[in-house]
C-alpha cells in the first residue's frame, strides 16, 4: 500500500507529505492464544515519541514547484483533537478530580462527558476563527449508544485556541498527561475502534525561500486511528508481508530490524489549497476528495463537533 516505507522517488508532493507525517510506533505482540492470529499493538507513549523531533524542529517535506524547482516545506504538528474509547471504563486514571479546562478548548473524561463545557474565544482572536467557535452540545442518547457499540468514552480533547496560541503536539500531550496518565500508558488493544486523533500541520517556512507560491501556505488536518481493530495488517519489518522489499532502500534501517506499526491518515482536510501543487494528478485529486469525505463521515458518525475541521472547510481560499 502507498503508505508503506519505500522509496520516495517519483512520488507526488501529496504522497511525500502523507508518507512523511505517518507515525510508526514500535510494534509489540500479545501472547498468542491457540488457534488465534497474533495481535500486534503499540503504546501511546511510543506514538507520542514519534512526534518529539517534529514538534521541536518541524517536519520537512520536499515539494516540487510548478516551475520544476524543489523546496523543503516545513510544518509544525499540533494536537487538534483526540477521542479515546476504552474497552473497560476508567482505564484513564486521573491524578485530580476536577475537570481540566482551558479557555478555548474542551477536555473531559467519561464521568464528565455529559457536561457542556462552554468557553468563548479570547477577545483578540480573529473574526474568521470566532465564526466557527460555537460550543457543541452533548447528546446523552448518542453517548449511551457509543458506549454500547464502541466502548466507553474515557477521554476527549478538542483544541479551540487559534494556531498562534497553541503549543506543539508533544508539549500538549505532556500537559494533558499530567492529569490523564493513560495518555502515556494505554495500548492500542485497550481502545475501541472509535478511538482517534487529529493532527493539524501548519506551515512555518520553506528552504530555499521563494515568493508568490500561495500553495506553500496550505495547512493540513490529518486523522489517525488509535485502535488495533482498525489497523491494517501491515507491520514494517515483517518480511512476509512486504512485496516491495527491493524498493525499500531509503527506509530507516531501524524499521527493517524492528517491527513498527504505520498509522497513515484515514481522513484529511486542507486549508488554503489554492492551486494544483498538491493535486497534480487525477489520483491525488481523487485521494484528497476521498479523505475529505472520510473526515466528514467519521465526525458525523461519532457526533463530534471538530473545531479545526469546521474552520478548514469553511475558510475562503
Amino acid at each position: 500500500m502507498w503508505w508503506w516505507c519505500s522509496s520516495t522517488k517519483g512520488r507526488s508532493n501529496l504522497e511525500r507529505f502523507l508518507l512523511g507525517i505517518t507515525p510508526k510506533p514500535p510494534s509489540f505482540s500479545l501472547p498468542q492464544e491457540q488457534g488465534k492470529d497474533e495481535v500486534e499493538y503499540f503504546r501511546l507513549g511510543d506514538l507520542w515519541d514519534c512526534y518529539d523531533e517534529l514538534s521541536a524542529y518541524g517536519f520537512g517535506s520536499q515539494v516540487e514547484l510548478s516551475n520544476g524547482e524543489t523546496v523543503m516545506q516545513y510544518y509544525v504538528p499540533y494536537l487538534s483533537a483526540i477521542q479515546i474509547h476504552t474497552n473497560k471504563p476508567g482505564l484513564i486514571s486521573r491524578s485530580q478530580n476536577e475537570v481540566v479546562e482551558s479557555e478555548s478548548s474542551e477536555c473531559w473524561s467519561d464521568s464528565e462527558s455529559e457536561k457542556l463545557l462552554s468557553r468563548s474565544m479570547s477577545n483578540d482572536s480573529s473574526k474568521t476563527w470566532d465564526a466557527v467557535s460555537e460550543d457543541s452540545v452533548s447528546d446523552p442518547d448518542a453517548t449511551l449508544l457509543l458506549k454500547d457499540r464502541l466502548g466507553y468514552l474515557d477521554f476527549k480533547y478538542i483544541e479551540r485556541d487559534p494556531p498562534y496560541k497553541r503549543v506543539p503536539l508533544t508539549d500538549k500531550i505532556i500537559e494533558l498527561a499530567e492529569k490523564y496518565p493513560g495518555l502515556i500508558t494505554l495500548r492500542s488493544v485497550d481502545m475501541s475502534p472509535a478511538s482517534w486523533m487529529a493532527v493539524a500541520w501548519y506551515p512555518i517556512y520553506h528552504i530555499p525561500s521563494c515568493k508568490n507560491e500561495k500553495d506553500l501556505t496550505t495547512g493540513f488536518l490529518t486523522y489517525h486511528t488509535l485502535s488495533s481493530t482498525f489497523q491494517d495488517n501491515v507491520v514494517e519489518g515483517d518480511q512476509s508481508n512486504n512485496k516491495d522489499q527491493e524498493e525499500t532502500e531509503e527506509c530507516d534501517e531501524e524499521s527493517v530490524v524492528n517491527k513498527r506499526i504505520p498509522l497513515p491518515p484515514f481522513a484529511l482536510a486542507s486549508y488554503k489549497m489554492q492551486g494544483d501543487l498538491w493535486s497534480k494528478t487525477g489520483f491525488d485529486q481523487d485521494r484528497l476528495n476521498y479523505l475529505q469525505k472520510a473526515a466528514d463521515s467519521w465526525l458525523k458518525q461519532l457526533n463530534v463537533d471538530h473545531h479545526d475541521y469546521n474552520f478548514f472547510i469553511n475558510s475562503s481560499f
